[in-house]
């Protein structure tokens, strides 16, 4: 089947449009994590320079980074996450976990994340309404973009 020129509309592929660019989560954590200064980036990512600055420069334009000038001679800029930033820090740390649980299963966890309460952090994603743990076979989808239906493209 041939991919179509208009997709499914969703958030969560706008969303990848933002940050599901290689490097741009790795950049998001380490910004949370307080490095925010170019060299620590191109260090703690392994990103290439010019990768790197086209990554900053998106993240900034999106409104997820601020960009903070703290040396003139040289102009050398630090990068701080926006509230929008630290409205992914959960995400962040949701894939930490599955990573850990699936993927790095006997390997020795790279970091460890604790929470205020002095436990290691475990993210469970909840309902708001209720406070149950989010469960495939709980939820139902409702598409309500025109057109558009569970299986794709609804009739004209």
């Amino acid at each position: 089947m041939a991919a179509t020129k208009d997709p499914r509309p969703c958030s969560i592929a706008d969303a990848l449009a933002v940050v599901g660019e290689k490097y741009s989560l790795l950049v998001l954590r380490e910004v949370c994590l307080g490095n925010g200064r170019f060299d620590q980036l191109v260090r703690n990512t392994g990103a290439p320079r010019d990768i790197l600055s086209a990554r900053l420069r998106r993240l900034v334009e999106a409104g997820i980074l601020t960009k903070r000038l703290y040396s003139e001679r040289p102009q050398r800029f630090e990068y701080r996450p926006t509230q929008a930033g630290l409205e992914l820090e959960p995400v962040l740390m949701t894939l930490k976990e599955w990573g850990d649980r699936h993927l790095r299963k006997g390997v020795g966890l790279p970091m460890a994340v604790e929470h205020a309460c002095g436990h290691e952090l475990v993210p469970v994603v909840t309902c708001q309404a209720c406070g149950d743990p989010v469960r495939h076979e709980d939820l139902t989808a409702r598409p309500q973009a025109p057109g558009w239906g569970l299986t794709g493209p609804t009739a004209a």
